[in-house]
């Protein structure tokens, strides 16, 4: 895992180009700081991982203390400070994309947690989709699951995803489910995006198990659970928010699948001071 994230770090690094200027590296001091991470707005702390790489890109041998690790995914609340050693040029070179991604992390991670509550009364799940930040991937769905939330696709080939442009180039329904169903794997499922119920009970006919109904209203989704057969789940999803999620909240549906969790996530405010030890 510490390679991977490496791997990922050193493009950061690349764009932020410390090696243009030598000169400036090189008379940079190396004595130890006392470094505070402040905590100034309630937040699920997410991303440690991150932001440790961050530094062990520049310093191999540095490792955020026991007690902070343990402090990932937990609720952080203003004036909360956890404090490391760093020499003085590594902490400065690093900080900026150490917060970046501690504070995009952390972002998504409390964002989801206020969805996560508000369904988990009537036990919806609530997933990510694939409206992610190309290269942040795997730290936002990650914070997602940190948040209480829970992924969806990591990928397209994790279950296949018939839309509404896979329907138009093959020529319907059953001809989009029937390609996909060709060239899956034993353990590929497929999931259809439904937009009426006339669609809906198409699908249900087709034996598709994994049902998205896209943009439904309410009185809609209603009228889909009266036809929900055994063993089906139904995923709801399109511009659902905070003021709206409590309608969407019926008996019956399985999950509520929101972008902007990882795409819209109001930021948090963290900040890194140091001082001579």
């Amino acid at each position: 895992m510490k390679n991977a994230l490496l791997k990922t770090i050193q493009n950061f690094f690349e764009e932020d180009d410390l090696s243009r200027n030598l000169f400036y590296q090189k008379s940079l001091p190396t004595d130890e700081v006392l470094c505070s991470l402040k905590i100034k707005s309630p937040l699920i702390l997410s991303g440690l991982p991150w932001f440790e790489a961050s530094f062990q890109y520049l310093d191999e041998s540095f490792k955020l203390p026991d007690g902070i690790l343990n402090d990932e995914g937990k609720r952080k609340e203003v004036g909360d400070i956890l404090q490391f050693k760093l020499p003085f040029n590594i902490a400065l070179n690093g900080e900026r994309i150490a917060l970046n991604l501690l504070s995009h992390g952390s972002a998504i991670a409390t964002y989801t947690n206020e969805f996560v509550k508000k369904a988990e009364s009537k036990n919806i799940k609530i997933l990510d989709t694939r409206k992610t930040t190309p290269g942040l991937r795997s730290l936002e769905k990650y914070s997602v699951r940190l948040g209480g939330g829970v992924n969806h696709r990591l990928g397209q080939t994790d279950l296949w995803m018939v839309k509404d442009n896979h329907k138009t180039f093959f020529g319907g329904l059953e001809e989009a489910v029937g390609f996909f169903d060709s060239v899956g794997s034993f353990y590929n499922e497929t999931e259809v995006e439904i937009h009426d119920l006339d669609e809906l009970k198409k699908a249900l006919n087709l034996g598709v198990r994994h049902l998205m109904l896209d943009n439904f209203h309410p009185d809609q989704i209603k009228e889909a659970v009266k036809i929900k057969k055994e063993g089906v789940t139904y995923e709801v999803s399109g511009g659902i928010n905070l003021e709206t999620i409590e309608n969407y909240l019926i008996e019956g549906v399985d999950a509520i699948s929101i972008g902007r969790i990882t795409y819209g996530a109001p930021p948090v405010d963290i900040s890194l001071k140091y001082e001579r030890v």
